[in-house]
């Protein structure tokens, strides 16, 4: 089942993303601690949102976020089915179409639990937000070397783009440009 992560999800998400990390061979890389987890997902104004797939009906169950609650949120039994995978993403915006879109962040299910639907379950999801909300796309980046994940994206008609890379400035460099700006960031009009 894929349901919208809840606060008392953060532990288990934060597991999910050092193992994730783990096998990207980037453990070490990892430095989001549970309260920037929970500040991220369910701050005053969230950066990301995510959605958990459980144990019970991996291929079912999938309801669009902003959607009504997943049958099986509220479980009446006191042990509800464990947390095994997770999808994390913001919306994007291009300025060539004019259109909202969505940027996975992160898809990860737990190894012993692959090719059971989770990862496709969740990317429906995603999906049908997409759909849901207008959204013209969902994107997302995967490792060169990650030819398993590469396999299982084409499974579902999704295309790496040609012609584009991915950049980042971060740590000093991005301190010594940011340092370069005029005016002050603060003269920025913050849109929260």
């Amino acid at each position: 089942m894929i349901r919208v992560a809840g606060p008392g999800d953060v532990e288990v998400v934060g597991e999910l993303v050092r193992e994730l990390a783990a096998y990207e061979q980037e453990a070490d890389r990892v430095a989001m601690t549970p309260v920037d987890l929970q500040a991220a997902l369910f701050g005053p104004v969230p950066a990301a949102y995510c959605l958990v797939a459980t144990a019970d009906q991996p291929s079912g169950g999938v309801t669009p976020i902003g959607g009504p609650p997943p049958i099986g949120v509220v479980h009446p039994s006191p042990h509800p089915p464990p947390v095994v995978g997770f999808a994390i993403w913001h919306p994007t915006f291009s300025t060539w179409t004019g259109q909202s879109g969505m940027y996975l962040i992160d898809l990860f299910v737990r190894p012993e639990h692959r090719r059971g639907g989770h990862g496709r379950a969740l990317l429906a999801a995603l999906a049908a937000t997409c759909v849901e909300r207008g959204y013209l796309r969902l994107d997302w980046a995967v490792l060169d070397w990650n030819t398993p994940a590469q396999a299982f994206y084409r499974s579902l008609a999704a295309q790496p783009l040609t012609g584009w890379s991915t950049w980042r400035v971060d740590g000093d460099a991005l301190t010594d440009l940011a340092a370069l700006a005029r005016p002050r960031p603060g003269a920025i009009a913050d849109p929260a």
